[in-house]
């Protein structure tokens, strides 16, 4: 990278050659500054004070401080000339990133006008500087070593030229280093923001530790480019205290062999003060100034400017580097390994005295809960709103603890790694991201899907219309063109050809009509060994299925729909709220009526649903017709 940069950088200093005389001149007043800094200190003393010539010692340090005023203002003129060597470079950066913009549609454009282009301008202007000012202090300072004494430069250059060597020796791999860092820190951040958005869908999927996996090679990967990068820093640390500290340490050593040949106490303190006042600090300045920034100024005029032919970065046409790189397609973030069988007889769900609370003190929304479900099962979840069926949804899949009880899936204990590749959850709001139709049908499955049993499951579920209008399997998906039905109907499919035994659907069918809901239903209960539990919404799904659950504040009543149409109360003032206009669209449920009012997870916002702020439930409609209040805790009826 750097070999590449060097030639360009050459060119661009070459084409303004007056603008470095003039900078050059201006510095030279520098050099007598740091020239008189440690002289004038010597004569004062060997010509003055210890000759008791008050007088003398006090002209030469007034000498010195002349030297530090016309120091000064060389300094003021030098920052003229580095603004008329720097802000070219801005204007040529602006006007390629513009270019680039334009011609290839860039996306990274904005970024590199705004804060690229002004980080290369600034981090440009400081390596001037410091640079510039070590080259003329360093010849100021030698040159008045051996004005002193020219045995001053034996104790003083040797350790100052090793440790300018080995900084000088770190330059090129604390460049690589530092872009390898940028990329694993990038790639990181790029992770992230793609997965937060999801976190939901991720859990309900049961992908936690594959996303964690992939996430945490990413964490490594930064990891180790800064332990790399940090290695580095410490031999700066080690260059600065060989060139800068040491000629310290060896001036006092010396001190008696250098007074024995001829060096006088004068010159002895002078070069003390070169070392202390301008070669120390101008070394510390070159080690931490270029050494950081002048990496960071590689990598971002490389992203700037690449090379024809070399991949743009900052347009992120090619993934980072090795160590950092990890896909960023959605599709591979969240499959479902194949369960191994589950024990013998092993109930699809089970759930024993499950009590769950939203806060420590707040009433319980499930109470002591109690149930069995073989598998092979169908289950439909029934209740007035907010009385908590979401939530047990949200517990049987894992996004919630108990505060007591176990909850079993296929014998596999929630949470758990065995139960959360044998349940699938689908909830309201579908996940559907930008890519072709296959590869958002097949998220949770890590091998590729026969075409044949894609094909099928679009047909059982009712996709077949759909997949045929975007072209067929490999037809793109734009989730903002998708209505909220069709999303759906994706998330059914995709859930019904993963692994998973136990689909769990909370409201996943609300945008569907009564007979899309029914046809998805039967498919997901005609799965073989599948086990389904529906939050349903309408008379239709719990006439399906095989028991109904319902939960009524401190009361639940399980058994078949007519069972509990003969022996609930409750239960057949609900079924009279469904009114036959009910029956032929959904019903969401209106907002939570628990206490703390507290849902179990927010959903992801898709596009096209900015009104729906959370994952089971629309704001803003009304309540069917007969619903029951929102009732207390979550108990059984005897």
């Amino acid at each position: 990278m750097t070999r590449r940069l060097h030639p360009r950088a050459v060119r661009f200093l070459l084409a303004r050659w007056p603008v470095l005389v003039r900078l050059a001149l201006w510095s030279v007043l520098e050099t007598g500054q740091s020239f008189l800094i440690g002289y004038a200190p010597a004569r004062a003393l060997d010509d003055g004070f210890l000759r008791g010539r008050t007088d003398v010692g006090l002209g030469w340090l007034a000498v010195a401080g002349l030297g530090v005023v016309v120091g000064a203002y060389g300094t003021a003129r030098v920052y003229g000339a580095v603004a008329a060597l720097v802000e070219p470079l801005r204007d040529r950066l602006v006007t390629r990133v513009v270019e680039r913009g334009v011609r290839a549609a860039d996306r990274g454009a904005l970024s590199g006008l705004t804060q690229q282009v002004e980080i290369a301008r600034d981090t440009f202007a400081g390596l001037v500087m410091v640079s510039r000012s070590f080259v003329f202090t360093a010849v100021g300072a030698l040159a008045g070593l051996f004005s002193l004494a020219p045995q001053l430069l034996l104790v003083v250059l040797p350790p100052l030229a090793a440790g300018v060597g080995l900084f000088a020796a770190t330059l090129r791999p604390l460049a690589r280093r530092q872009e390898v860092f940028l990329s694993a820190d990038e790639a990181l951040a790029d992770r992230l923001g793609a997965l937060c958005p999801g976190l939901r869908d991720i859990t309900a999927a049961g992908a936690e530790d594959r996303v964690a996996a992939d996430a945490g090679k990413l964490v490594d990967a930064e990891l180790r480019a800064a332990r790399s990068l940090a290695r580095f820093g410490v031999l700066r640390v080690a260059a600065l205290a060989l060139g800068g500290q040491l000629p310290i340490v060896l001036l006092l050593a010396a001190a008696p062999w250098l007074l024995r040949h001829g060096v006088t106490t004068g010159a002895l303190v002078g070069a003390l003060a070169y070392v202390t006042q301008s070669l120390l600090p101008a070394l510390h300045n070159l080690v931490h100034g270029l050494g950081t920034s002048g990496s960071r100024l590689a990598v971002v005029i490389r992203r700037l400017v690449p090379e024809e032919g070399e991949p743009d970065r900052a347009r992120g046409d090619t993934p980072v580097a090795t160590e950092a790189h990890a896909s960023t397609a959605p599709h591979t973030d969240t499959p479902q390994l194949p369960p191994s069988p589950p024990p013998t007889d092993a109930p699809a769900l089970t759930l024993a005295s499950v009590t769950f609370a939203y806060g420590a003190t707040a009433l319980p929304v499930i109470d002591d809960l109690d149930l069995t479900l073989p598998s092979g099962s169908h289950l439909a979840v029934v209740g007035p709103s907010g009385i908590g069926k979401s939530t047990l949804t949200a517990l049987v899949a894992g996004l919630l603890e108990p505060r007591c009880g176990t909850i079993r899936v296929c014998g596999e204990a929630v949470p758990g790694r065995g139960a959360l590749a044998r349940r699938v959850l689908i909830p309201q709001e579908a996940y559907v991201f930008t890519g072709t139709l296959a590869e958002n049908l097949a998220l949770l499955r890590p091998d590729p899907v026969p075409d044949a049993e894609l094909l099928a499951a679009a047909e059982a579920v009712g996709l077949a219309p759909l997949l045929d209008a975007l072209g067929g399997p490999e037809g793109r998906v734009d989730p903002g063109a998708l209505s909220a039905g069709e999303r759906q109907l994706i998330a059914l499919t995709r859930a019904h050809l993963s692994y998973a035994p136990l689909a769990l659907l909370d409201e996943a069918t609300c945008h569907l009509d009564a007979r899309a809901e029914e046809r998805a239903e039967q498919a997901f209960a005609a799965r073989p060994g599948g086990t389904l539990v529906v939050v349903a919404h309408r008379i239709s799904s719990a006439r399906r299925a095989d028991r109904v659950l319902m939960m009524d504040g401190r009361h639940t009543a399980y058994g078949t729909h007519d069972e509990l149409v003969r022996r609930s109360a409750r239960y057949r003032e609900l079924v009279g709220g469904w009114t036959p206009v009910s029956r032929q669209r959904s019903e969401p449920a209106l907002a939570l009526g628990y206490a703390d009012r507290v849902d179990a997870v927010a959903g992801p916002g898709l596009a096209g649903d900015g009104r729906h702020v959370v994952a089971h439930r629309p704001v803003g409609q009304v309540q069917a017709p007969g619903d029951l209040r929102d009732g207390g805790s979550l108990g059984r009826e005897g």
